[in-house]
Order: structure tokens, then sequence, then C-alpha cells
């Protein structure tokens, strides 16, 4: 997160984001009237509308520095005003734009070509299929739901980056994330693993853009036969040596994701005299 972002140009804050290298980047900018801060988000490739991990851990770090104090605050995004809550014990929340869900039919996208893609067996596919259908699901990033039978097969996908960045371009989504409710921890409703080589990102640790929306999910197809659980614990990044946990609540068109985070590295970042070219930003 860089936490005053005044005077980046867009290449600049592509620039840095690319030698950060961390899945997104968060800019943080006075928003001006309406809103108490402003945010632009940049994978080491292109620039997203919305990031919900990397929101998080902004307003965990400003926390933790005594930059902000708990309450509610209101942040400015591409897509739209969002309501941000800190709690007294450091927790963030994260409101979410109303949901949207649209089932894939088999016949445009089936588990032959989504197996491959994410070097899954397709029958690991197919057991859940029949009650769980793949779909496109929102709350301001759109994300290809993927349901999958068990954890030892999501564990073992191997994902070809161009066919998974086919099938995003070709339903307009940032990636694929694939779940299973077979999760690590008892505490957990389900484990999920998120691949977007469409937006620079081969696998991301945790997604809370995509956490949010499969909690839309779930309750749009009636994963929990009309009785659904307040809150959702999602478990991500293990599979990449980077476990975490995204809480999710859905409350109608309510769909709120939390978590809190810890500062592992703080520095500072010089910008090189303009000169053209590619030149590296010192971090």
């Amino acid at each position: 997160m860089v936490p005053d972002a005044a005077g980046l140009s867009d290449d600049q804050m592509g620039k840095v984001a690319a030698e950060l290298g961390a899945s997104e980047t968060a800019f943080l900018f006075d928003a001006g009237d309406g809103a108490d801060e402003r945010v632009r988000y940049f994978t080491p490739e292109t620039e997203v509308d919305l990031c919900g991990h990397a929101t998080i851990a902004s307003y965990a770090a400003l926390y933790a520095d005594g930059t902000i104090e708990p309450g509610e605050r209101t942040l400015r995004t591409n897509v739209g005003d969002l309501s941000i809550r800190i709690d007294d014990d450091g927790t963030v929340w994260m409101r979410q734009n109303p949901p949207t869900v649209e089932p894939v039919p088999e016949a445009d996208l089936g588990a032959d070509r989504l197996g491959d893609a994410l070097g899954i067996d397709p029958a690991a596919l197919r057991d859940v299929g029949a009650d769980l259908p793949v779909a496109v699901a929102s709350t301001g990033l759109p994300w290809l739901v993927v349901p999958v039978n068990f954890l030892e097969r999501l564990g073992e996908a191997e994902p070809d980056a161009a066919a998974i960045e086919a099938i995003s371009n070709a339903h307009e989504v940032a990636g694929i994330y694939a779940f299973t409710f077979d999760a690590l921890e008892a505490e957990s409703t389900l484990h999920g693993r998120a691949f977007a080589p469409a937006v620079g990102v081969a696998e991301d640790p945790v997604t809370g853009t995509a956490s949010g929306a499969v909690g839309a999910y779930l309750r749009a197809v009636d994963a929990f036969g009309g009785d659904p659980p307040a809150e959702r614990r999602f478990e991500q990044g293990h599979f990449v040596d980077r476990p975490g946990h995204v809480e999710v609540r859905v409350d109608g068109d309510a769909v709120r994701v939390g978590g809190r985070a810890v500062v592992s590295t703080e520095g500072e970042l010089t910008l090189p005299a303009e000169r053209g070219g590619d030149d590296i930003i010192e971090a």
C-alpha cells in the first residue's frame, strides 16, 4: 500500500506495482468531497477496479500506525463509493457492491475444458456440478466460480495460464475462483484458490473481491439448503505458502468481507527523475 500517492502518474503507479510484485498494490489519495479516501489498484501488469484484500490491508496499516481511528469511513473506488468499518480490535470490514450471479450453461463451458485449464480431473468438477453450477459472480469485480469436489483435487491443480486467460477474457472476468467445501480447518466454510493471469496474477493468495462474490453465489444457488450461516469463513493461500482467511457476511444485497492484517514491511519509495524509458523505482 502506498499511503500518499498524490502526484503519481498512471505509468509511475504501474511501475511501482511491477517493482513491488504484490498481487495488487493499493495507491491512496485524498478523495475530496463525499469520501475519506480514494484508492486505485494495480497488479504488476495492469489496473483493476477493485481489490478486497488490498483494501483490508491498507486500512489495517492505517489503523496500526494511528492514522485512523475505529469507526466508519467511505472509500472511493473505480466502481463507486464503498463503506469501510474498522472495529476496536482492528478488524476491517468492507461492504461491496450489490451482487450479481449468472450461471454459465455447461454447453458454453463444460467440465472438460475447465478441467484442462485448471489441471484438475474433470470428474472432480462433474461430481458437484449438478448441485453447484459454474457461474459468473460479482460484487464489483466479476469472477468465474468453479466448485470442486475434494480438497485433494483442488490442491493438485496445475493451471494452464493461457487457457485460464482465454476463458477469463471470453467470460469477461478477472479470473477463476475454484473452491471446495472440503476445507483444511473445521472453522472454515470452504477452501478457495484464485487464478487470474488475465490481470497479471498467476495465483492470488487471498482474494476479497472473489470471496464476496462467492458468498453471494452460495446464497443464490441455495448451497446451504435454505439455512445459510450468518457469517462464513473462507480459507485460501495455503498451496502458495501464504495462508489467509476472509470473513464473509451476506444479508440480502449487503455483502461484506472482513479480516485482520499485520504490517510486515515498511519503507520509502524514491522516484527517479523523469527521463523516459524503463527507469526502475528504488525501494
